[in-house]
């Protein structure tokens, strides 16, 4: 029976990174997020949670230090 196998995801890694980057933004269309909980998997979902926040606050911290020195 097919009930019995598990949904394989078939999202890679580069597409997760490309859903959680929009995600960051807010701006996933209805048709994407679904397609995204259809084929995306979990674990590559936090990883790239995850270096998505390193880049976040690495950029805030580049841009703090720019204003600080340029004053």
């Amino acid at each position: 029976m097919e009930t019995d196998k598990p949904h394989l995801r078939k999202a890679s890694f580069l597409a997760t990174m490309k859903a959680v980057f929009w995600s960051f933004f807010g701006v996933r269309k209805r048709k994407d997020y679904d397609s995204d909980a259809a084929n995306l998997n979990p674990v590559h979902v936090i990883i790239a949670g995850l270096i998505g926040v390193m880049i976040f606050i690495g950029l805030i911290m580049l841009a703090v230090r720019f204003a600080v020195s340029a004053s």
